[in-house]
């Protein structure tokens, strides 16, 4: 990037560098516990606002502003690949995204585009109007869904609790799955340059499903495409491996060679950094549903990990995973007030 940043925070601690403090930001921070964010949803669809940059931007920059966090993060949604591939999708009030051609026939893989690029071309549009309104204050964190977690969605039509059909498909049709997979993942490949190109200062990968595995399945269905992705993507920006599930694939999720490993709150995150290799950052882990408790425990909570991960170099604070729609706007930035005031 051309720009030189004015809090760089988190592009040091991405690459392990020592920071006086660590740099903030939450997954869906730009969400639904935001009154503002509700302002603009009550207007448009979800997936309008993903797709007309002016408002995609809009919605980034609530945070950025009405949080101070030390990182934007562009505002989408996973499942654009899998929509620009052929996914029929929609996202209904308190149900979520459903796609109503779900993916379980050879014929149906079949159908599935990789050609689509062209088709997400308000993305890179929305980051370029995202980095002029951020004008260098700080780093946009691009992403996309790892191929597993893309495949699930594809498969069960909608977001699932036991993943039965991803399942099946797994253990009875293995060669049918790969071939999903590898064309998401070369989908992936296209679409992160292409954020790349446009100017993202960072990449996260979110494979949000990835605890549904077994190792073994991880390994083959899921670790596997990430591994190609990261091999094949620009590495010119810091790259992010998210999922549930990192607490137990850390040690085979650093084989994909991330800068980053962000991490659920199930593990102790100075016990995961010590069993990295030098040079990996982490990210995570609060549990979200600490911001729902009083001031004085989220203070705690966070000095807590804080004390714990004193000495490490390359720890981005962040939840383990997104914050929910109910979370108090007023704790999440009490938080980041907590967060912002310490020094190591």
């Amino acid at each position: 990037m051309s720009t030189i940043l004015q809090n760089d925070l988190f592009i040091r601690a991405a690459l392990a560098q020592q920071t006086e403090r660590p740099p903030v930001w939450m997954m869906r921070q730009a969400g639904r516990f935001m009154p503002e964010y509700w302002e603009i949803k009550n207007k448009y669809s979800f997936l309008e606002m993903c797709k007309t940059p002016e408002i995609a931007a809009d919605v980034t920059m609530l945070p950025v502003d009405l949080l101070g966090i030390d990182a934007a993060i562009l505002f989408s949604d996973i499942l654009v690949t899998a929509e620009a591939m052929g996914g029929d999708l929609s996202f209904e009030q308190g149900v979520g995204p459903r796609f109503s051609n779900p993916v379980r026939t050879l014929a149906d893989a079949e159908q599935l585009t990789v050609d689509c690029l062209d088709k997400l071309q308000y993305v890179a549009d929305a980051i370029k109007v995202i980095q002029e309104r951020l004008a260098g204050r700080i780093p946009l964190i691009g992403f996309a869904g790892a191929p597993f977690t893309i495949l699930s969605y594809l498969v069960e039509g909608a977001s699932s609790k036991d993943f039965k059909l991803t399942k099946l498909l797994l253990n009875n049709e293995p060669e049918l799955a790969h071939l999903i997979l590898q064309k998401i993942a070369d989908v992936t490949i296209a679409y992160l340059n292409m954020q790349i190109d446009a100017g993202v200062n960072a990449i996260q990968l979110f494979d949000s499903w990835a605890l549904a595995l077994s190792w073994n399945d991880y390994r083959d269905f899921s670790h596997h495409y990430n591994k190609y992705i990261l091999a094949n993507i620009k590495r010119t920006v810091p790259v992010i491996s998210f999922c549930k599930g990192s607490s137990v694939f850390a040690p085979m999720m650093v084989e994909a060679n991330p800068d980053v490993i962000s991490v659920d709150w199930n593990a102790d995150l100075k016990n995961i950094k010590q069993s990295l290799p030098q040079g990996i950052a982490v990210q995570g882990n609060l549990d979200p549903f600490v911001l729902y408790a009083d001031k004085k425990v989220i203070k705690t909570k966070i000095h807590q990990l804080f004390e714990r991960m004193r000495g490490e170099e390359g720890f981005i604070f962040n939840l383990g995973h997104g914050i929910m729609p109910d979370i108090p706007f007023d704790n999440v930035k009490y938080a980041v007030e907590v967060i912002k005031e310490f020094r190591y």
